[in-house]
Formats: C-alpha cells, structure tokens, sequence
C-alpha cells in the first residue's frame, strides 16, 4: 500500500505547469478550441484559498475582473464566493488565465478544473482563448501571480507584468478593422484560418475562401494599391477626372522642395510620395526655412525616396470610407490635443487625458494614449508652449499636427451628415484609382456644403483604410462597416464552407475514407483527403506522411480547388490537439476496440470511444452522425449527436439490433443494412418507410466476393456517409462498384498481388482486433483456393508485426490471433521501434504465438527474422505456387517493389533467393 505525503505545515509557491496542449478545434474537454494545462500544486494542494490570509482580497485588486466571474454559481460573484469558502489554486489558476485574457478585450469565459486521477495535487486546467500565443502567455503569468500571492516574490511587479502582456497581446492581436470583418464574418457562420503572425486572413473554406489583410481583400487590385501609393499620380489622375484636388509636384531633393514650394504658394504640405498613417506629412509650412526642416522627415518616410510638396488646404480633415463603390462612413478626424482648465500643466492634463479607459496602448482599445514625444514637444514650442505650460480655460493645444487615431487622435460620426455632392465626389476618386475599399481624405470646411463651392479638395486616396474611427468614434454613432465587406466578399445566399466528412474507428478508417473520396470524385467533385498515408488533393498524393491529425485537415480547407474534404480521425491527433476544424457535416464512428491502450491517459475501452464520440459531438443540427449500430460502444454514441444518426448494421433480420433500426426508420429515420437472399446480400438503404436497393456485397470489388467482410462493413460506411451528404444512390452504387484494394487506389489495404502462381495478400495490419478481421478474411479465402487447387492443400503464411507503443498483452494476443489462421508465421518489427528494444516487440509476439500452439492453434511453424524486406523474402521462397501469403506491412512501397521484383526474377527463370539464415536479424523460434 502506498503511503500517502504528510500534509505541509506551511504554504510554499509550489504551483508549477507540467503539460500544456493547445486544442485547435473541437477536443475531448470543450466543444470549442481550448488551452489544457496539467498543473501541480505541490503542497498548496492543503492549503485552499480560505486558507491563506489576504489571499482573495490581494487578488480582487489586482484582478478586478474577477468579480463578475460566475464560476459553478451561474451568478455574478459566484467565483468570490467559492474564494471566500476556499478553491484549490489550479481552479484560481484558471480563473485569473481568463481574466488576463479579458483585460486584452478576449472575451472568453469558458474554463473548467478537474483532478487528475490518482496522482495528488494534479489538476488539469481547461479554459478557451481568442489567440493562442496570449492565451499561453495568460497561463504562465496566472502561475507566476498565484504563487506571488502565496509567498511574496521580490522580483515580481504586477504593474509591469501586466504591461508586458499587454504588450505582448498587442503584439500578435488582429487590429480593430480585421477584427471587425472577422466579428461580422462569425455573426454569419462563416468560418475562418489566420495564415500568419500578422493580418493575413482566410475567410471560408476550400473553394469558397477569401482572403483578407487589413481592410485589402482578395478583390483588391494590386494596380489600384499601387497607385493609391502613389500620391503625385493619384492626384493627376483625380484631376484629370475633373475632382478637387490640391496643386502637387513630387521632388527628389530639398532644393526642388524649395522650389516647388514658391511655384504653387506657401503655405504648403511636404509628405512622402507613398508613406501612410500619416507618417513624415508636415502640414502649413509658411517658408523656406520650415520647408527646409520637413524635407527629411518626409524623405525618411518615402521607400522610394520621393517627396511631394502640395498646397495647404485649410479646413476640417474627414475621412470618408468607399467599400464596394458606396459610401459607407464619414468621420471627421481632430488630432491629438487637450483643453486648458487654467491650472494644469500641459504634460497633466496629457495624463489625465490618457486616464480615460477608452484608451490603451497601439490598437489595444478603442482611443489610443498620446505620447509626448519629440514631434509633440516641437509642435508645443510653436504655440507657445513648454511641458509643464498652463494653458488657459477653454485653449485647445495640439499635440499632432494629423488626425490619426493611431497618435491618439478622436473621431466624430459625421456619417449623415455628408452632402450628396460630396458623398459623390468620394465614390467617384475611389473608383478612378479602383479600390474596392478605400479611404478619400477630404480637407475642407464644412462636408455638409458642396466642397466645390466652399473650397477644399480629396489630399489623399487610401488603400486599406483604418476601421476604428467607424467602428468606434469618440462623439456620434458607430457605423457597422464591415458589414459590407463581408458582403461583397460573400453575397447573400453564397456559400462559405465546404462539405466535411471525418471518419474515425480503431480499424477501417483509411479504406472508408478512401471509398467515400472516391464516390465523390466521380461525381466531380475537388476532393481534399487526409489519411495515414498523405493529404491528398484530387487524388493527388502531395504530402507523404500520417496526415489523420488537425494540422493535415487545415491545409486541406486552405487548398484553393477543394470542394469536399474527407478526414481520416485519429485518436492521437484528437488528444494532442482536437479536431483542427470547427465542425463535421458528417462524423462516421466505425467501431471502437482496444488498441492504442495506456497512451495519454485513455486506459480503458470506454475512454477511448470518449476520445472518439468527440467527432459526433462536432456535428452540427443539420448534419449526419453515421454510427456502427453492431457496436455497443458506438452505438451509445446516439446521445451525444446534434443532428440526425444513420445507422448501418451487418446484422441479420430479426436480431435485437435490426429491430432497433427498425424503429428508427418507422420514426423516419436513416439507416444501410445488409439483406440476405439466395443470390447473396444485398445493402439496402433505408429512410423513414422507405427501402432502396444499392448494390449486391459479392459484385463490389472491395469485397473479394464477399469475402473480406471488413469491406463489406467499410462498404456500408461509405455508402451511408454518401447518402448523409447528399450523393445519390446511382453515384454511390457507381463508386462501390469501380472501387477496388488495388495498390493504386488503396496502397496497403488488402492488395492482391499474384506471384509465380503464390497468392500475396498484402495489408496494414496492426493490431489484435484488426489481425482477427484479417485470419477471418484469410480463411474464408483458404476455404476457396483449397476447392480449387490442383496442386493440394495450400500454405498459408503470414508476416505480421505490431506497434511498439502497445501494451505488452496486445502484442501477445495479436499472435495468439494470428496463430489460429496461419500454418506458418514469420515474426518481424517495424522500423521505428516505439521506445522498445530491438527484438522486444517480436518477442512478445512470439509469445502469444506459442501459447497459442501449445493449445493447439493451426500454426505449425514459427520464425522470427526484424528486418521487413527479409522477412518478406523468407516467407516468399518458402511459398510454393498455389499458397497464401499475407503480408502485414509497415513500408509498404518498398514491399511492393520486393515482391515486384520477386515476380521479374521468377518470370526471368532466375529461381528462388537464398534462405536468409545468414542475416544478423534471422532468428529461427523454436516449435513447441
């Protein structure tokens, strides 16, 4: 009996993060993408927050927020009354990762702390995020913070930690205009992938995707943002169409500035030729001298090293935003400043401007804070003005000279408040420079008067204008601009997304996955698949690797030319980090048997169907949970789907499970079962009262004449995941019947291959419940080729190997399996050993083996040869025409191109390979 650990007599800051995962997607903790922490207390696993004096009040101050968490209470406060009556710091923990998070503006408040079973003070901690890397970075200062509060840290200072998460936050946070075509964009269901650290952003799936930047979308021309960036011929251009525009010229050096200056009449603006967020412009330049000054600061702002010189427009600055050809905001932009009151300081009232909590850091908030930096104290100076000056009740002192946001400018709606005239003239710049999002810079007195008649003009055209001043001015209404955006990019009625189909189960998913591909390819469709062998693109093999996790399911939905994915699910990839996508419109379950046991915490059978119901748990209420109705495991699964089952059964009429059917169908329901008859079975589909013939099992290539029932249950599968999703029964009936295991179309799964006169059946076979499917298979195709052999009972040999990350008794009971069907079996290992030594995992293999025969299995004969190439060549050379020789790969092109050149010797007369006894990794095993 264990001993268990002597409570602590006193709190230490022992809170530590063993395991972080980060889910993207759909996962076994949460519907939605979630940060897993597993966490250990160490010995405040006996101290509850209760426990620790000052403890919650110390907290609530530095984490206000905390105070409307609800936690298990439902309320407002909830969580402070769990402090007050003491919570385990990894449910704090938890709490504080999400109020980090919301002090960044990620409204998130999914969380969950739940005790890791069997191990003390272990806990895992699950809560959502908005962007990974802040919601990682909340984590690690949420420990940090916690165990401050335990035990005071000296070089722990709140203010500044959560200065630099802050920081950090806006340093991978989409700024205010992404953000608020992707809040309209999910307000329609349409789904999104950010494709960079930055801004770059895909809107829908496959096909249907648009792409985003900023404010540019795939619509943007890149001829229009080049000349928006071009400001000496935005200016021609909208003059040659007849537009108010200011007198410019573009100059290379100070002297020509000079020049061009006297020519057009002072006062005048110096800016760069394709500068933007108002860097580097020098407004109201009355002289020389002043012109002289502002050259290099434009100069050092222009890439191309062009400066324009212009006339000064006198008036208000107003942005108005072009979107799709029509005006969609006006805003009038007024430059960072502060108002006098007689007695503060310039720098004073600069802070209590910023105290306003509309203002943050960069794009953090809505306002952001001034600065007073170089180019704000020389502006003070021409005022008049020092730091610590005392402007007069009611003075305005500017502190910028532009109306950016960006250097803390505000905003004023002036939406309907524009003159037609003028609402015409900034439709028609857009459209002459051809943006299909623009920003027009009017300078002009009043945008309620025609601009042509109180003088003003357009002094700047934008390519992927800013948003926040629409979205969030400081006086007036907020206009919902993105809105559309998004319409243009997706019309009323378009699509966005593109089906999905994810299959999972211990064994069958790669064939089914391949059989439902293949249905909707020939029903011409751009089909993305991922499996175990690759991403495949219409039917293009481009990625060589085990592709059934959530990174090879994101790079199918990114494929431009893709119109249907179908997904392979592993169990590991769910683990390690969920889903990868939001939702499945079908989830096939095939069945759930004990393989993969003892990794990552899934012991049972139970949990893994657990970890593989999360697939039926993605399906939305429109769509199609296709479940085994045979297994039990599966078939609970029922419970926790949003949409509609189909059920597909290989059981016989009149069987408890075919009576469960068919009361799913009297209530309208779906379902594909096998129907016997003299000629054979039948698959039959079913929907409400409704029986339709699909095809006979034995004339399906897949098959073997039946024979392979593993495919029969593959074939139903496929054809019921078909059916959910639209396909008719002709496309269907069609794909079944031209699918086969071929190697070109289903490398490694059950392919025949004839060899000199030997039968080979070649297949991925790994584990005990698959290697039972197998030896059925095996002997129903013994059966028929000793009834049809001339040349006496054939062999039967097999070459089988299991993963070394399976538990000891797996591998033993894959060769007691084995050893009922084979005459002869050759024990070999995979390449990557899983941990093992070499010769471990053939040696447990070996073992069930020969407790097997001792009871008196078919298996006569046992060896043992590591190498995979040798063991095939062995089992060859002692195959005489007429035997079966069945395969279980792990490399399976190079077994094919063995048993390919094996054929070309044979065809060449050049006999038989020499018996391998020789090699290093042949060991003979003992018969019992």
């Amino acid at each position: 009996m264990t001993e268990q650990p002597r409570p602590a007599t006193r709190p230490s800051p022992d809170l530590t993060i063993l395991e972080t995962r980060v889910y993207r997607g759909a996962n076994v903790w949460s519907y939605e993408k979630a940060i897993h922490l597993v966490v250990d207390l160490g010995s405040l696993e006996d101290f509850p927050s209760n426990t620790l004096p000052g403890f919650t009040d110390e907290l609530l101050q530095m984490l206000p927020g905390l105070r409307e968490h609800s936690c298990s209470r439902g309320r407002r406060g909830g969580f402070v009354e769990r402090l007050n009556e003491g919570t385990w710091l990894g449910h704090v923990a938890e709490h504080v990762a999400l109020a980090l998070q919301q002090v960044v503006g990620h409204d998130i408040r999914r969380g969950k702390t739940r005790q890791v079973k069997g191990a003390r003070g272990h806990y895992n901690v699950v809560y959502g995020y908005v962007d990974e890397q802040v919601g990682l970075a909340a984590a690690r200062l949420a420990v940090r913070m916690v165990n401050h509060l335990v035990e005071a840290d000296p070089d722990f200072d709140w203010e500044k930690e959560l200065e630099t998460f802050i920081l950090r936050a806006e340093r991978t946070a989409f700024g205010p205009s992404t953000q608020a075509i992707l809040d309209e964009a999910v307000s329609r269901d349409i789904p999104w992938i950010r494709l960079n650290q930055y801004s770059l952003v895909q809107l829908g799936q496959g096909v249907h995707q648009k792409r985003i930047r900023a404010t540019m979308t795939s619509a943007t021309s890149a001829i229009a943002v080049d000349v928006a960036s071009d400001k000496d011929l935005t200016t021609r251009l909208l003059g040659a169409a007849g537009l108010p525009v200011p007198k410019q010229e573009s100059v290379r050096s100070v002297d020509q500035a000079v020049r061009m200056a006297g020519r057009i009449g002072y006062p005048v603006v110096v800016k760069p030729l394709d500068g933007n967020h108002g860097r580097g412009v020098c407004l109201d330049l009355q002289d020389e001298n002043d012109v002289r000054e502002a050259f290099p600061i434009a100069e050092a702002q222009s890439r191309r090293g062009w400066v324009i010189v212009e006339s000064y427009i006198t008036g208000r600055d107003y942005r108005c935003l072009i979107i799709d050809g029509r005006l969609a905001a006006v805003a009038e932009r007024v430059p960072a400043h502060v108002i006098g009151d007689g007695k503060s300081t310039i720098e004073q009232l600069v802070e209590l401007t910023n105290a306003d909590p509309r203002r943050g850091v960069g794009h953090e908030k809505v306002l952001t804070r001034i600065k007073l930096d170089d180019s704000a104290l020389l502006l003070l100076k021409e005022q008049g003005y020092e730091r610590d000056g005392v402007p007069p009740v009611g003075e305005m002192v500017k502190l910028t000279l532009t109306g950016n946001m960006s250097t803390g400018g505000i905003s004023i709606d002036r939406t309907f408040e524009a003159h037609p005239e003028n609402v015409e003239i900034a439709e028609e710049a857009a459209r002459m420079v051809g943006l299909d999002i623009a920003g027009i810079d009017f300078i002009c007195p009043d945008i309620t008067e025609p601009v042509r008649e109180t003088g003003g003009a357009i002094c700047e055209v934008n390519a992927a204008p800013g948003f926040r001043m629409h979205t969030h001015p400081t006086i007036g209404e907020p206009q919902f601009i993105s809105k559309p955006v998004v319409d243009m990019l997706f019309p009323p009625g378009a699509p966005s997304r593109i089906p999905i189909v994810a299959v999972t189960g211990t064994n069958g998913k790669t064939t089914t996955s391949r059989m439902i591909s293949h249905i909707f390819k020939g029903m011409g469709h751009k089909v993305g698949m991922t499996s175990t062998d690759g991403v495949v693109i219409d039917e293009r093999l481009v990625i060589r690797a085990d592709a059934s996790g959530p990174k090879s399911a994101r790079m199918v939905l990114q494929n431009p030319r893709v119109d249907f994915a179908v997904f392979e699910v592993a169990r590991g990839g769910i683990l390690r980090e969920g889903l990868g996508y939001e939702r499945n419109d079908v989830a096939v379950v095939l069945n759930v048997q004990p393989d993969h046991l003892g990794l990552r915490g899934i012991d049972t059978v139970e949990q893994l169907a657990d970890v593989k119901a999360v697939l039926v748990e993605a399906v939305p209420r429109d769509g199609h949970a296709v479940l085994n109705a045979d297994d039990p495991l599966v078939r609970e699964m029922r419970r926790r789907c949003s949409g509609q089952v189909v059920w597909f059964s290989m059981e016989e009429p009149g069987s408890e499970v075919r009576d469960m059917i068919d009361a799913h169908c009297r209530r309208g329901g779906k379902a594909l079962v096998l129907e016997p008859s003299d000629r054979g079975e039948m698959i039959v589909v079913r929907h409400g009262r409704r029986e339709m013939q699909l095809a006979w099992t034995h004339l399906l290539p897949a098959t073997f004449g039946g024979k392979a029932r593993m495919n029969v249950q593959n074939s139903l599968a496929a054809a019921a995941a078909a059916f959910a999703s639209g396909a008719p029964l002709h496309d269907i009936r069609q794909g079944l019947r031209t699918f086969s295991t071929n190697y070109y179309l289903s490398p490694g799964r059950l392919n025949e291959v004839e060899v000199s006169g030997r039968h080979v059946i070649v297949d991925y076979c790994h584990n005990a419940p698959g290697m039972r499917m197998l030896g059925d298979f095996v002997d129903r195709v013994g059966e028929s080729l000793e009834s049809t052999s001339e040349l006496g009972k054939p062999s039967r040999i097999g070459v089988i190997a299991t993963a070394g990350d399976r538990r000891d008794d797996d591998m033993r009971e894959l060769g007691a399996i084995a050893a009922q069907h084979f005459d002869v079996v050759i024990v070999r290992e995979d390449v990557a050993l899983r941990g093992r030594d070499r010769g471990a995992v053939a040696a447990l293999v070996a073992e069930g083996l020969r407790t097997s025969m001792a009871e008196g299995a078919r298996c006569k004969q046992l060896e043992i040869i590591l190498d995979e190439i040798e063991a095939v060549r062995h089992a060859m050379s002692r195959a005489n025409p007429g035997d079966l020789v069945v395969v279980c790969v792990d490399k399976h092109p190079m077994v094919m191109a063995e048993l390919e050149n094996w054929s070309n010797q044979a065809q060449a007369g050049s006999g038989s390979e020499d018996d391998p006894v020789g090699d290093p990794d042949y060991v003979p095993a003992p018969t019992p």
